[in-house]
């Protein structure tokens, strides 16, 4: 006969083992966590995932490392909380990792349990969101923790482009660690309580005899303004969580999955009249391309990524009636909008990423070329350049482009041109599409001209006036068929919902190979 639940000694081991396993690592480290700012593990998925949804695994696994007295420190969960929920409805896989048990530390154990939530995610195709808050691999373990971390290297490499990978960090991420998130396509980080490194300030004093504490040296400011390493920097975490969700509403489930379509209230012939005087009548005055952005979009609403790293490139997410695009658009309220070689880079892994999950990309235009100067020729601007270009090339989704006013050079074919394989191209009749801005070309064309007449007034001005009519505009272009037409600005929203929808089942692909090899 069997015994009542409430005294069954093996319904009782589970509670107390369940319990042990929700409390982490006590409640004097919990309430640590408190006061410093953080959340916990498990409060962490309650805000992120929708209520109720989270469904643990291997709450009760615990690690196997027997020396310098760990076998008497054992905690159910082993110091990450794994598993499977939604948001918005649509499933996830997590992991937590959880500060307050070990500091967080990786050992083999906690390594297997992230490991199988990817390996999860990779089968049934669903993205994969880290929470991290880690002090690093567990040094009990050795090489057992070192082998840990290889072993989630190797999973988000093999669903790097298969499904989306978000990294929020939370806390502490440093040495090996950092390579893991490096890997994913999103890393979210919290100002004044997150910090990337690879090494310490400790180390880095003790090495370099430089002297930098772990905010300037790798905080959420930082790596979003100077490395680039983080897409958000967020004030607060549940400010974080929220970013994460959003962002995730815009993406696929998988590679072979299509975007989420929303219900659209915008209308999608809604003509916007401050586009018509937007652009300034001088060539070199700026303006502000997310203006033109967010009056062409579903509800004015462009979701930006990276805002804060070369932001003389703007690229972001958005919806036109309904369905969500990449955005890539020149800044030219910044540097003029120049192309330098964060911008290239920041701009071929955003384009990258949207082929890879089948987002079509919708690219404005104002670009008057790559920013000159010995800093950007030594830094390899020549490399990091072709980097955007060869991303635009190799992009077979839906591709739209708006040219709004400069298209200079280089920088025009490598914005997303019809020479690249641009699906539809249009322009504004404030365009000028040429090899270099009228003022450039005459005093090369016409420089023997120039200097036999002494002439720096009227006579150059009328060659300049000349060279841009005939040349700088986009009617030469559209006569040529690069241009596929000249719009008025006011219109360019019906013209783009038309224009995606006409591409909705676009099929191309690329010659056969294993992989390109973009210029890393």
């Amino acid at each position: 006969m069997s015994q009542p639940a409430d005294t069954d000694p093996r319904r009782a081991l589970l509670a107390k083992l369940e319990a042990e396993a929700e409390r982490g690592g006590g409640e004097a480290r919990v309430a640590r966590q408190h006061e410093a700012g953080k959340l916990t593990a498990r409060e962490r998925l309650e805000r992120f995932l929708d209520p109720g949804s989270f469904v643990e695994l291997d709450k009760l696994k615990t690690h196997r490392c027997a020396d310098f007295g760990m076998q008497r420190a054992r905690v159910p969960g082993d110091g990450v909380v794994t598993g499977y929920g939604l948001v918005d409805g649509r499933q996830v896989f997590v992991f937590a990792q959880d500060f307050t048990v070990f500091g967080g530390s990786v050992s083999g154990a906690y390594a297997e349990k992230i490991c199988k939530v990817m390996d999860l995610a990779l089968e049934v195709g669903c993205p994969v969101v880290g929470l991290e808050d880690s002090g690093g691999a567990r040094i009990q373990e050795g090489v057992v923790a070192l082998a840990g971390y290889a072993e989630i290297f190797l999973r988000n490499t093999l669903a790097s482009g298969v499904v989306p990978q978000l990294s929020v960090i939370l806390g502490p991420c440093a040495g090996g660690a950092v390579y893991s998130p490096a890997i994913t396509d999103f890393i979210f980080m919290v100002k004044d309580t997150s910090y990337m490194f690879i090494t310490g300030p400790e180390v880095i004093q003790a090495v370099t005899h430089e002297e930098v504490g772990k905010e300037e040296l790798g905080g959420a400011g930082t790596h979003a303004r100077r490395s680039g390493v983080a897409h958000f920097a967020c004030d607060g975490e549940e400010a974080a969580l929220r970013a994460a969700r959003e962002l995730l509403s815009f993406l696929p489930l998988n590679n072979a999955d299509d975007p989420p379509v929303r219900p659209c209230s915008d209308d999608p012939a809604r003509r916007e009249p401050l586009l018509a005087t937007l652009v300034p009548d001088s060539p070199a005055q700026p303006y502000d391309m997310k203006e033109v952005v967010r009056a062409v979009v579903d509800d004015r609403h462009l979701f930006e990524v990276a805002e804060h790293f070369a932001p003389n490139l703007v690229v972001g997410f958005a919806r036109v009636n309904g369905r969500p695009v990449g955005v890539v658009a020149n800044q030219p309220a910044v540097l003029a909008g120049c192309l330098d070689i964060d911008a290239s880079v920041k701009g071929a892994r955003f384009v990258r990423f949207c082929d890879a999950f089948s987002l079509p990309l919708l690219t404005f235009v104002d670009v008057p070329g790559f920013l000159p100067g010995t800093s950007q020729e030594w830094g390899g601007i020549i490399r990091h350049g072709a980097k955007l270009l060869f991303a635009f090339a190799e992009a077979t989704v839906p591709k739209v482009t708006v040219i709004t006013r400069k298209a200079y050079g280089g920088a025009y074919d490598v914005m997303a041109s019809k020479h690249l394989r641009a699906d539809v191209n249009l322009a504004w009749p404030t365009a000028e599409i040429a090899v270099m801005g009228p003022e450039g070309a005459v005093n090369i064309i016409f420089r023997k001209e120039l200097q036999a007449a002494g002439e720096s007034g009227p006579e150059r001005q009328r060659l300049i006036d000349e060279y841009r009519e005939k040349f700088a505009t986009p009617y030469a272009a559209a006569g040529l068929g690069y241009v596929d037409e000249v719009i008025r600005p006011e219109e360019t929203r019906p013209r783009l919902v038309r224009s995606l929808e006409m591409l909705r089942n676009k099929r191309q692909e690329l010659p056969p190979k294993k992989h390109g090899n973009i210029p890393l």
